[in-house]
Formats: C-alpha cells, structure tokens, sequence
C-alpha cells in the first residue's frame, strides 16, 4: 500500500431516523429513553430525541477501517463535539495527515470528522493505522 497525504473520500449518511438509534441501542444493550422517547427527552430539557453519539463513532470507526483495513486500527480516538438529531445527515470524512514508513509497514494518521448538515463538527479525531508492507 502506498498512502498518499489528503482527503479520503467522504461518506454521506441520512437522514438519521429514531429507528437508527433504536437500533444501535438494542444491539450496545444502552435503552436510554433520551434516545427515542420523545416525552422523556423533553422532560429532560431537549427539544427531542438526539442520536446516540457512539453509533455514529462507530459508523465513522469503520469508514476509515474500510479505506485503510480494519486489521490495520493501532488507536481510534474520538471526541463528541455536537449533538446529531434525527433528521440529520452526517458527512464522514478523514484526511491522512501523516505517513511514516518502518522497514516492514506504513503508519498512517488520518484526522476523521462527522459533520451535520449545518457544518457544525458532530465527532472529531484521529485514527492510527499500521499497514504491513507487502
């Protein structure tokens, strides 16, 4: 593999719907009504339900593992910066930032964001890859 500095292509997700959250909820085992019950998340000071952030983490985990090989992940950090509510569509993109060669791999950085609709930054970070050399 020879990794080049500059933008991965970028995924489009959306819009997001409860049933996505719903969904990640019951396969991560965390129901929290904030989630997908509207009543609930007004109670608590919300104008709705809003999307459960790690399942967009992981989306955006296995878009750069995609690109870059899954086998390949040494470090895959990610801060929530904005909350993503339904209706939302969420832009995935990563950018290889630095490239290191060792004798038997290529170690890449990739900065990685998930960006709302609005351009507001919804999850940011950087992921580490280790590519055998061929």
């Amino acid at each position: 593999m020879s990794a080049v500095l500059g933008p991965l292509e970028p995924l489009v997700e959306g819009p997001l719907t409860v049933t996505d959250f719903v969904r990640y909820q019951g396969a991560s085992g965390d129901m929290n009504p904030i989630h997908h019950d509207g009543e609930f998340a007004r109670a608590a000071g919300f104008p709705s339900v809003f999307a459960v952030g790690m399942r967009q983490a992981g989306v955006l985990a296995a878009y750069v593992g995609d690109r870059l090989g899954p086998d390949n992940v040494r470090r895959f950090e990610v801060q929530f910066r904005a909350i993503a509510w339904p209706g939302d569509t969420i832009t995935y993109t990563g950018e290889v930032t630095a490239v290191e060669q060792t004798p038997t791999h290529t170690v890449c950085t990739v900065e990685v964001r998930a960006t709302r609709q609005t351009g507001e930054v919804h999850l940011a970070g950087t992921a580490v890859f280790e590519v055998p050399k061929l």
